[in-house]
């Protein structure tokens, strides 16, 4: 069955498909006016719909790139820029913690964006031990990795989605000593106790 697409205009005067399925739900969200941080010729950054931590941005490419397979190595300053514009928004915010900046090796929405993530973690849109793990584990792919294997390579070696599977099914550990929670809720108040002194 066939899905059907509204096209809007974008900024630079073509036109996008805005597709009705959820998972594209990153082109909308790139022309939103409550989510849009800053953009320039290359790239968009918006807040993070469902942030999981207290400052948690996107960055996105303006060029179409499904996902980290659509990668090239001509790609690789889109990336480096994408990251630096990444770090200077982070050095904007008003926090002690530290940032990740990465992808998701399998992410759940279409389009290629980079996470800029505060390492608080302290959002009540993070509730289960899938989004846990998806931060906190190797399943969160650090942007330099990308980078990396792309100037070797020329490509994204994409992980074995049983691999990925099993990283998001891990037991919940603090990112910070390790120690295994039982879940959630004490997982976050434990987390508090490791807040960085001003």
């Amino acid at each position: 069955m066939a899905v059907h697409t509204k096209r809007q205009k974008s900024e630079s005067g073509g036109e996008r498909k805005k597709a009705a399925h959820w998972n594209s739900g990153l082109l909308a969200s790139m022309d939103d006016p409550a989510l849009r941080v800053e953009a320039d010729d290359k790239i968009v950054i918006i807040k993070d719909k469902y942030p999981k931590a207290k400052f948690h941005y996107l960055v996105l490419p303006k060029e179409s790139l499904a996902n980290l397979k659509a990668l090239q190595k001509d790609h690789i300053e889109l990336l480096k820029h994408m990251e630096n514009k990444g770090r200077e928004i982070a050095k904007k915010c008003d926090t002690n913690w530290n940032f990740k900046f990465g992808y998701h090796c399998i992410p759940s929405m279409s389009h290629v964006h980079l996470h800029v993530i505060s390492t608080d973690f302290d959002s009540p849109s993070l509730k289960t031990r899938r989004h846990w793990n998806s931060f906190t584990t190797s399943y969160f792919v650090n942007s330099e990795d990308v980078i990396t294997q792309l100037e070797k390579n020329g490509k994204y070696s994409a992980m074995d989605s049983k691999k990925a599977q099993e990283l998001l099914d891990l037991p919940l550990r603090c990112h910070v000593c390790l120690k295994e929670q039982t879940n959630m809720p004490k997982l976050k108040e434990h987390i508090r106790a490791h807040k960085p002194s001003s």
